[in-house]
């Protein structure tokens, strides 16, 4: 038998060579298309960051009017996909199966002649597919998407019918771009793999919501948010971490399997949370966002003086989705809407220089089985 290294779940192994995104752990850096986290996050429109990954430059005013308007005209679903989507809703189907049936029905009656068409026509009906599908859930139509708001606002418009405001647009804005794109995380090198084969980019794209549909990939901010409401509602951060450690229990929403330090997206998001709550959310609910997390570092390095276990995204991510009015139901779906962008970009990249992904598996099966008629056996 030929010796193969075992690396579980490829740790430690590159397989790609990536201009899209670049961590550091230990340092607690996240580069996107060359710009710090911080900086892309809090200038760029999500129409921006998009640009960027795709090309590897930001457009000029005239691509980003063009940008725009081509994304936004491929926003409408057909009538039998809205029809999919709504028995979807009437069968109480899981948000990330609804996602996937309906993105991979979207391309009906769509003109996706190029790679371009068909990766700018997936990034824009993401949205469409989930505030259609939770529109139905709600017993209401779906909302028709409006041409003249961008892709985060056109999202909270979509999903409640009135425009949003400013600062809601602004909150969801940044979390779009803070979460776009994070190195080869499962659900990237999902779609890397099928697009590896010669597959087309809606296949890679219904791979990688399956897998970002699982807990371990992109479940976390929802229990988050019950955690932190309980802890509203108790007043007793102290206890409640105390409570979980001494059960032996994960606390939600931090330490990470990359970062050491604090997660970078942690700290965009905790500054977009607190100026959002700040124009005029509940300050109350923040100060208890804020306080907790003081608390349980604290807590948890006295509990675990040997590891770093320190905020990461899902904390400020569940606070500030709740805040502009994301449905807890919807926050793994709404980390796909922004996802989505990294997906098409590291499609495009993983066709202009391909290679199958092929990695080997170490066999630990038998070899010396002689076959028994089934009368003997």
């Amino acid at each position: 038998m030929v010796d193969t290294e075992l690396n579980r779940g490829l740790e430690g192994i590159a397989v790609a060579e990536t201009r899209l995104s670049y961590i550091d752990g230990e340092a607690g850096t996240l580069i996107i298309g060359g710009f710090p986290v911080s900086e892309l996050a809090a200038n760029a429109t999500f129409e921006e960051s998009v640009f960027l990954l795709l090309n590897d430059r930001l457009p000029t005013a005239d691509e980003l009017v063009a940008f725009r308007t081509s994304l936004a005209s491929s926003r409408e679903l057909t009538d039998e996909t809205r029809s999919g989507l709504k028995r979807a809703a009437a069968e109480g189907v899981d948000p990330m199966d609804a996602l996937r049936m309906g993105v991979a029905a979207a391309n009906l009656g769509a003109e996706t002649a190029t790679a371009q068409q068909a990766v700018e026509r997936t990034i824009a009906v993401f949205p469409t597919v989930v505030a259609a599908y939770w529109r139905y859930r709600q017993g209401d139509d779906p909302v028709a998407p409006r041409d003249d708001l961008r892709h985060a606002a056109n999202y909270l418009y979509m999903l409640t019918g009135t425009e949003p405001s400013d600062a809601a647009t602004a909150g969801l804005e940044t979390y779009l771009n803070t979460v776009i794109d994070h190195g080869l995380n499962a659900s990237t090198f999902t779609a890397r793999v099928v697009v590896s084969t010669e597959s087309d980019v809606v296949s890679a794209a219904t791979a990688a919501v399956g897998s970002l549909k699982g807990p371990l990939h992109g479940g976390a901010p929802g229990p988050v948010l019950e955690m932190l409401m309980e802890v509203h509602e108790s007043g007793d951060a102290e206890g409640y971490v105390r409570r979980k450690l001494a059960a032996g229990e994960r606390l939600m929403g931090f330490g990470h399997r990359v970062y050491r330090v604090r997660d970078p997206r942690a700290a965009v998001l905790s500054a977009a949370a607190e100026r959002f709550y700040e124009a005029g959310g509940d300050a109350d609910f923040f100060e208890t966002v804020s306080a907790f997390e003081a608390t349980a570092v604290e807590l948890l390095a006295a509990h675990k003086p040997d590891r770093r276990l320190d905020t990461n995204v899902e904390y400020y991510t569940a606070a500030l989705l709740f805040g502009v009015g994301i449905p807890r139901d919807l926050f793994t779906t709404t980390f796909a809407v922004a996802r989505v962008g990294g997906w098409m970009a590291h499609c495009l990249e993983q066709a202009a220089d391909n290679r199958i992904i092929r990695p080997r598996s170490r066999y630990v099966g038998a070899t010396d089985r002689t076959w028994t008629p089934i009368d003997d056996r």
